[in-house]
């Protein structure tokens, strides 16, 4: 109670300072934030898994609250009039019982258990059967082919047939230098790009080697995020984008793997960080793999509330947020199977919720406001990336997409942040908008976690929308630096993507609330004016904006 009230102190503080910017923001309620995250967040939801009774649930208590809050559905058109839902088919997949998993070092068999030294994920590229026998195995570095950068980590090695190892993050990630923005993560670090690019290569199958720095998060993670159901928008050609195995290997079982091939693990790490680097066969090494899939195309569905415009209803600002988490999965030590999801992502989806309350409450603004609670996050994106793929309102004429992903339920801190370091002018707005709040904008302090292309603003950017993802602050007013680093290094290595993330009664959620004010002020802003932002000129989605600039005059 002690740390409540300092918190809703320190709020009160914060806003007797700030009033002036304060009164012209609707007030949001964190008790109400609160009782949101507890709900969604609950075992009765099941972890929000997409296409699960947890699902039913989400989207029928989400569509509630965005009915009692006062804004229309904005969904899919059905005998002319709006749903609330946009349906999105995915293909689903499963393994089939356990599945078998073996090295071969010179005929050796060496069986390799899921989850424990090796996380496969059920096949996407639209097989029913695994059956692959004693695979050659090839190192090809990062796995990175960008013609821009005179970079090509494949020197034209045949991989049909075999099974690729690579590693994750950038070539320059260690040193820090390089042709691949230093320290902060391209999109050729991420393991989306390794699996897509291994498909064009044609490799039988992808092994990432998992290191907890590159990879910014720790085994735990890989598996639960990889061991379980999988989902893709459906494709008319799953293969180009999927090998058939798409797995991460413990970096113990790489090494160990490298050692009986007579190679130096550390030592080709290295020379993978240069452009001279070359494929290498790990001679007498195979890999094998036996297991069906089950798949199946199924529905699930984006949530969608619209407030249309007073002047220009064609122009849009979309909020974001996804409602989906991992569902029922592996045990963790205490037994617990239910991944709750509290921060990632009932926040979020709460926030959605009380920003349309705010929005309601009053007078229409100029253009469009559309609160977009998007399924499969979790899964790559797929609600966002379908929505984007197929916009209910044109994309051209949509003004900004304001992403919230994961926010802190503790109180307030003096700055904030957002995913990614891209430039452009939606930032300088939002940083110009948190002055008023006495917040500052802190650069994402880690950069090379490639945050910038694992949330669903991503979907947005790459198709030209000025997007960004809010990030909740570290420098608390009650505790500074210290406390609000220590909460967010210890919720990343002990509840992220784990059953533990769950509703905490101590959370005040005066931080959030307060925040939420800021997000509403310069939605609200751009929805009452006639600017559209745009991507600075040396930013790689300038381009595809401008393309569309036509549709904006």
């Amino acid at each position: 109670m002690k740390r409540l009230a300092l918190s809703i102190l320190a709020l009160s503080v914060s806003s007797a300072l700030f009033a002036a910017a304060a009164t012209n923001a609707p007030s949001i309620d964190p008790h109400r934030l609160s009782d949101e995250v507890k709900t969604l967040s609950s075992d009765a939801f099941e972890g929000r898994g997409p296409a699960t009774a947890g699902e039913t649930k989400t989207v029928d208590y989400v569509v509630a609250q965005l009915k009692a809050a006062g804004v229309q559905p904005g969904g899919d058109l059905k005998n002319g009039k709006r749903e609330w839902t946009q349906a999105v088919p995915l293909l689903r997949t499963e393994i089939v019982g356990t599945p078998s998993l073996s090295f071969a070092n010179n005929g050796k068999v060496e069986a390799l258990t899921q989850g424990d030294q090796i996380a496969v994920r059920a096949a996407l590229d639209g097989s029913k059967q695994v059956s692959i026998k004693d695979a050659p195995l090839v190192f090809v570095g990062y796995g990175v082919k960008a013609p821009e950068r005179k970079w090509d980590d494949f020197k034209g090695v045949d991989l049909h047939g075999k099974i690729a190892v690579v590693l994750i993050n950038d070539p320059d990630f260690e040193t820090g230098v390089g042709d691949f923005g230093g320290k902060a993560m391209t999109y050729y670090g991420r393991w989306t790009y390794k699996y897509e690019e291994l498909a064009r290569q044609g490799a039988a199958g992808v092994l990432i080697v998992h290191e907890t720095a590159p990879a910014s998060y720790g085994w735990a993670t890989v598996k639960n995020s990889n061991t379980n159901t999988m989902f893709d928008i459906v494709r008319d050609h799953p293969a180009a984008l999927h090998p058939q195995v798409e797995a991460w290997i413990q970096r113990d079982v790489a090494v160990n793997l490298f050692k009986n091939a007579g190679l130096d693990f550390e030592a080709l790490k290295k020379q993978a960080q240069t452009r001279d680097f070359k494929p290498v066969v790990l001679k007498g090494q195979t890999f094998s793999a036996n297991y069906k899939v089950d798949s199946k195309v199924i529905t699930s569905h984006n949530i969608v509330g619209r407030i249309e415009g007073s002047k220009r209803p064609d122009e849009t600002v979309i909020y974001s947020a996804h409602w989906d988490h991992l569902g029922v999965g592996e045990p963790d030590a205490k037994g617990d199977r239910i991944y709750n999801g509290a921060v990632d992502n009932a926040t979020g989806t709460a926030a959605l919720i009380e920003l349309a309350r705010a929005f309601a409450s009053q007078p229409k603004p100029e253009r469009s406001v559309v609160f977009l609670n998007v399924t499969a996050e979790e899964k790559g994106l797929l609600g966002s990336e379908y929505y984007a793929a197929k916009p209910l309102y044109p994309l051209g004429k949509t003004v900004a997409n304001i992403n919230m992903d994961a926010l802190d339920p503790h109180g307030p801190a003096r700055n904030f942040t957002i995913s990614g370091s891209a430039k452009l002018d939606l930032l300088d707005e939002l940083t110009d908008t948190a002055k008023k709040w006495n917040l500052v904008y802190e650069a994402d302090p880690k950069p090379e976690a490639g945050h910038f292309f694992r949330s669903d603003h991503f979907s947005f950017a790459k198709r030209g929308v000025p997007a960004i993802s809010f990030g909740s602050g570290n420098d608390w007013v009650d505790g500074g630096l210290t406390a609000g680093k220590a909460a967010e290094d210890e919720y990343v290595a002990n509840h992220y993507h784990q059953p533990s993330d769950e509703w905490q009664a101590s959370w005040p959620f005066t931080g959030m609330a307060r925040d939420l004010q800021i997000l509403y002020t310069l939605g609200n802003d751009l929805a009452n004016s006639d600017t559209w932002p745009n991507w600075s000129k040396d930013s790689e989605f300038r381009a595809a904006r401008d393309e569309t600039a036509a549709q904006r005059k």
